[in-house]
């Protein structure tokens, strides 16, 4: 951030008073611009012994398999925001969803929150999809996921399904597991 989007001065990047990390601060005006974590919502679609899966039509890791999920918008909740990207990216809706994972990205200011639920109806690819499938366990294809949020959320689920147990997941992924995605640029 070069100016203040409230008066257009200039912004330094500096500690306020009373706060303990820097941020973006407008002298001329006062105005202190928070920068927070961005929140990433979608669902695990399940079909009977199969989970729906997206090939990403778009950047970052176009061509990628991934589940059905994207940037929350203002005014709507993380259920909603999944459900919406639901619709957008697999034309599929997912019946009486249930958050599932809760994973941090503290390095790319970012957190998935994947919901878990029933395939309720068809599929189809929508404009930010290539290609929408069904896959069961043995056809996932592990090399070829595009983040490893999707992969760790994956995991969980064939591991509890084996189990019959289906729990709430919080975790994190750090720089260097992420790297193993992306490569370190």
């Amino acid at each position: 951030m070069n100016y203040c989007s409230h008066c257009g001065h200039t912004v330094r990047f500096a500690i306020p008073d009373g706060d303990d990390r820097p941020r973006f601060l407008c002298d001329a005006c006062g105005t202190v611009h928070y920068q927070n974590p961005r929140i990433v919502a979608g669902t695990l679609p399940v079909a009977g012994e199969r989970i729906l899966l997206c090939r990403r039509a778009i950047s970052p890791r176009k061509g990628f398999w991934t589940l059905p999920a994207g940037f929350m918008e203002n005014a709507e909740t993380v259920e909603q925001a999944a459900l919406r990207e639901t619709r957008e990216e697999a034309c599929a809706v997912v019946a009486e969803p249930t958050l599932y994972t809760l994973i941090s990205l503290p390095h790319i200011n970012q957190v998935y929150m994947i919901f878990l639920g029933d395939l309720d109806g068809g599929f189809a690819a929508g404009p930010e999809s290539l290609e929408v499938e069904l896959f069961e366990e043995t056809q996932i294809p592990w090399d070829e996921l595009a983040f490893p949020t999707i992969e760790r959320t994956l995991r969980h689920f064939f591991d509890d399904r084996r189990r019959g147990t289906f729990e709430l997941y919080l975790s994190q992924i750090g720089r260097e597991e992420r790297e193993r995605y992306f490569g370190s640029a």
